[in-house]
C-alpha cells in the first residue's frame, strides 16, 4: 500500500512539473509576443482589419482650342448601408424619413426602400448597396438625408468613389485625344494626348483608412480621407471643334461611298503647326467606320504623285532644270534597267514644259528631270529630300510615330531604278502627316513648323507651361522656288489634274496622288490603291493646309484617282470653312451606313440650311452636333454639363440673329 502510495506521489510530482514547465512556456511564449513580437502581430492584425486605400485623383480636364471640353472626370459613387451601426431608437426614428428622401432622387418607391432597409438591419447586412454609379450632387444630396448624414458609425453611411473619363463630344477625334489605363497584365498603356501629356493630366492620388467589415467589405474609418487627392493640370489641345466636325463627316460620307478600308484627314494652321481637325476612320465587319488607328501619325506608306512636289523642288533650286524646259513624254511609258515608267494617260502628253507635266502629274516628265540631271550624283538628290527633313520623324509627344524612309546609295536596297522610282513616289515611305508638314513649309514661305497637339497646360486660369511654334526648318528654299512652286499648285487646281476642284468662289492650290500598294508582292496579298490630296487653303493667303487619305476605295466605283475620291473631302472642307453655301458636291448612293452612325444632325442641318432663318430646336441632340449645327448658323454657343441637350435658353422657332450667345443645358 506505501509502495503504491509512493508511486501515486511520484506520477503527481511529474505532472505537476509538467505542467509547471507548460507554464513557464506559456509566460515566456506570451512575454515574446507582447514585448519581442507584438509589433509585428499588431501590425500583422491590423493589416487584416485595417487597409489603406487609394483614392484616384481627379484626372485634368482636355479642353478645344475654342474651350469646350474634349475629355473630363466625372467621380462616380455608389452607396450602400451598414444595417448594423445605428441604434434601435435612430434606425425607427429615421428609417422612413430616410425612404422618403431616397423616393425623391432614385426610381423605387418609398415603401420599397422602406422594406430593403428593414430587411437589410433584419438580416445583418453590413453592406446593403443602396444607389450605384450616382453623380457628384445626388451623393451630396444623399449624404445629407435622415440618418446618413450621422456619418458612417452612427448612421452606417458608407460611399465609395470611382472616377471614370467622359469624352463630351462622343467618338469624333477619340484616338487623338486617346486613353491612359492598365491593361489586363497590370502594365500601364495608353495612346494620344491622354498618355503623351499624362504627367500634367494626372494628378496625385489620395488615401483613405477602411475597416474590414465582412469578407471582401469594407468601410471608411473615418468621414475624412487620411490624405485628400490632388486634381491634374488641364490641356488645352489645338484641336478646333467646328473644323474638326466638318473634317469628320467629309471624310465619313466619302469613305462610305467609295467603300474604302480606311483614311484620315488633317487640318493644320499655317503659321504655327496646330493641328485644327484630324480624323481617322477604319472599317469594321459591319461595315462601319470608326476611330480606331491614328493612320495620319502611324501609317508610313509610298506617297505616289504628292511626292513629285519635292522633285521639282530639287530641280529648281539646283536650277538644273526650269518650270518651262520642255520634256517629251515618248507616249507615255519610258522603261529603266528594263522596268517602264507609265503615264496614267494613255498615249502620255507629247511635248510639254516640266510645269504643266506637275500639273498633269506625269510620271514620265518628272522622272527624266530628276533621272536625267542626277543619275552620276544620286546622293545630291537624296541629300536634298533629307534636308527637307522628308527621311525622318517629327519629333511629335505621340509614341507610334511611323518612320519615314528615304533610300541612299550604299543602302541595301538601292538600286539602279531607285532614282527613277523615287522621282514618282515609290521606294520611299512617309506618314500623311509627314508629308502635310512638308507641303505646310511651302505654304509658310518656307518656314517648317512642326505640328502642335497642343497649346498650352494650366492650371485654372493659370498658364503652368506654354508650347510656342518650333521651328524644323527656317527656309526648305529660296523664295524664287517658292513663287514657282505656289503657281504650279495654285495651277494643279485650275487646270490640272485637279481641276474639277477649281471653284472661283474661294481658291486652293495642292497636289494629287494615287500609289499602288501591295504591288508585286509574293505573300498572296493583292495590291490596292491609295488615293491622296494635299494642299493649302486660301491660295493667294495660305491659312490652313490639308491632307485627306483614302485607303483601299472599291475600283468598282469607277474612281480611284486622288482627284475623284480624296480632292472632294479638301474641298468640303476649304468651303465649309471660308464660306456659308454648303458644298455642291453631291454624294451619290449613300446607303443606311452613314445613318446608322451619325444623329439627325446631317439631314437637320441640310434642311436649315436651305430652308430656315430661325433657331432650331436642339433638345435630344448630341452636345457635338447641337454646337456645330448652331455655330454653322452664326450663333454662339455655350454648355453646361455633358450628354444630350436637355434644355435650350433661347426657344426655338425665335428668328436668329447672329453672334447672340445661346445656352445650352447637356443631361
Amino acid at each position: 500500500m506505501a509502495v503504491d502510495d509512493k508511486h501515486i506521489s511520484y506520477r503527481i510530482y511529474l505532472v505537476a512539473v509538467f505542467i509547471f514547465l507548460m507554464a513557464i512556456a506559456i509566460v515566456v511564449k506570451l512575454a515574446n509576443i507582447q514585448w519581442v513580437e507584438g509589433d509585428h502581430y499588431r501590425q500583422l492584425a491590423k493589416q487584416r482589419t485595417v487597409k489603406t486605400f487609394v483614392i484616384p485623383a481627379n484626372k485634368g480636364n482636355i479642353y478645344s482650342a475654342d474651350g469646350s471640353l474634349l475629355a473630363t472626370s466625372i467621380p462616380n459613387y455608389d452607396i450602400r448601408f451598414d444595417a448594423l451601426v445605428p441604434k434601435q431608437e435612430i434606425f425607427e426614428k429615421n428609417v422612413k424619413s430616410l425612404a422618403d428622401s431616397l423616393a425623391t432622387i432614385l426610381p423605387e418607391s418609398s415603401a420599397f426602400y422602406q422594406n430593403e432597409l428593414r430587411k437589410a438591419r433584419a438580416n445583418k447586412n453590413r453592406y446593403f448597396l443602396v444607389a450605384r454609379k450616382l453623380s457628384y450632387t445626388d451623393y451630396i444630396k444623399i449624404k445629407g438625408f435622415p440618418m446618413f448624414n450621422l456619418g458612417a458609425y452612427k448612421g452606417g453611411f458608407i460611399q465609395e468613389q470611382e472616377t471614370v473619363r467622359e469624352h463630351p463630344i462622343g467618338k469624333i477625334a477619340e484616338r487623338t485625344i486617346g486613353y491612359d489605363r492598365i491593361d489586363s497584365k497590370g502594365i500601364p498603356e495608353g495612346k494620344g494626348i491622354e498618355w503623351a501629356f499624362r504627367d500634367y493630366l494626372n494628378g496625385k492620388d489620395g488615401k483613405i483608412l477602411k475597416q474590414k467589415i465582412a469578407k471582401g467589405q469594407w468601410k471608411p474609418i473615418r468621414d475624412i480621407n487620411e490624405l485628400d487627392p490632388q486634381d491634374g493640370y488641364d490641356v488645352v489641345s489645338t484641336i478646333d471643334v467646328f473644323i474638326q466636325d466638318i473634317a469628320h463627316h467629309a471624310l465619313l460620307k466619302q469613305l462610305v461611298e467609295y467603300e474604302a478600308d480606311h483614311g484620315c484627314v488633317v487640318v493644320m494652321e499655317t503659321q504655327t503647326g496646330h493641328i485644327k481637325a484630324i480624323a481617322n476612320l477604319g472599317r469594321t465587319r459591319d461595315g462601319s467606320y470608326y476611330e480606331t488607328t491614328n493612320y495620319a501619325i502611324t501609317e508610313s506608306q509610298e506617297p505616289g504623285s504628292t511626292f513629285k512636289l519635292a522633285d521639282l523642288m530639287t530641280v529648281l533650286e539646283d536650277k538644273v532644270a526650269d518650270t518651262g524646259t520642255v520634256y517629251d513624254t515618248q507616249n507615255g511609258v519610258i522603261k529603266y534597267f528594263g522596268r517602264s515608267v507609265r503615264d496614267s494617260h494613255k498615249g502620255g502628253y507629247g511635248k510639254i514644259s516640266l510645269a504643266r507635266g506637275f500639273e498633269l502629274s506625269s510620271n514620265t516628265v518628272l522622272v527624266q528631270a530628276v533621272y536625267d540631271n542626277y543619275k552620276n550624283n544620286p546622293t545630291k538628290f537624296v541629300n536634298h529630300l533629307k534636308g527637307y527633313g522628308l527621311g525622318k520623324k517629327l519629333g511629335l509627344h505621340f509614341k507610334g510615330e511611323g518612320s519615314a524612309y528615304i533610300p541612299a546609295p550604299g543602302d541595301k536596297h538601292w538600286s539602279g531604278v531607285s532614282l527613277p522610282w523615287m522621282a514618282f513616289g515609290y521606294g520611299v515611305s512617309v506618314t500623311p502627316l509627314q508629308t502635310l508638314t512638308y507641303y505646310n513649309s511651302v505654304a509658310n514661305n518656307g518656314v517648317m513648323v512642326k505640328p502642335q497637339f497642343v497649346s498650352e497646360i494650366k492650371e485654372w486660369n493659370k498658364t503652368i507651361r506654354k508650347y510656342d511654334v518650333e521651328v524644323l526648318n527656317p527656309k526648305v528654299c529660296s523664295d524664287e522656288t517658292l513663287g514657282k512652286l505656289k503657281a504650279v499648285l495654285e495651277n494643279v487646281v485650275k487646270k490640272g489634274t485637279a481641276k474639277k476642284l477649281y471653284s472661283k468662289d474661294f481658291s486652293m492650290a495642292g497636289k494629287t496622288g494615287t500609289s499602288q500598294v501591295n504591288y508585286g508582292k509574293r505573300d498572296g496579298s493583292s495590291m490596292y490603291y491609295a488615293s491622296s490630296f494635299v494642299g493649302y487653303f486660301p491660295a493667294d493667303h495660305p491659312k490652313y493646309s490639308c491632307i485627306v487619305m483614302v485607303n483601299r476605295p472599291s475600283t468598282l466605283k469607277g474612281d480611284f484617282y486622288g482627284a475623284g475620291v480624296a480632292g472632294p473631302v479638301f474641298k468640303r472642307i476649304a468651303q465649309k470653312i471660308f464660306t456659308d453655301a454648303p458644298s455642291t458636291n453631291e454624294i451619290k448612293n449613300l446607303d443606311e451606313k452613314v445613318a446608322k452612325q451619325e444623329t439627325n444632325y446631317g439631314q437637320y442641318y441640310t434642311k436649315l440650311q436651305k430652308k430656315s432663318k430661325n433657331i432650331p430646336n436642339v433638345k435630344g441632340m448630341s452636345g457635338m452636333d447641337a454646337i456645330a449645327l448652331l455655330e454653322n448658323l452664326g450663333m454662339r454657343v455655350r454648355i453646361v454639363g455633358i450628354g444630350k441637350v436637355r434644355k435650350q435658353s433661347i426657344d426655338a422657332g425665335q428668328n436668329i440673329d447672329k453672334n447672340t450667345t445661346i445656352v445650352l443645358e447637356l443631361s
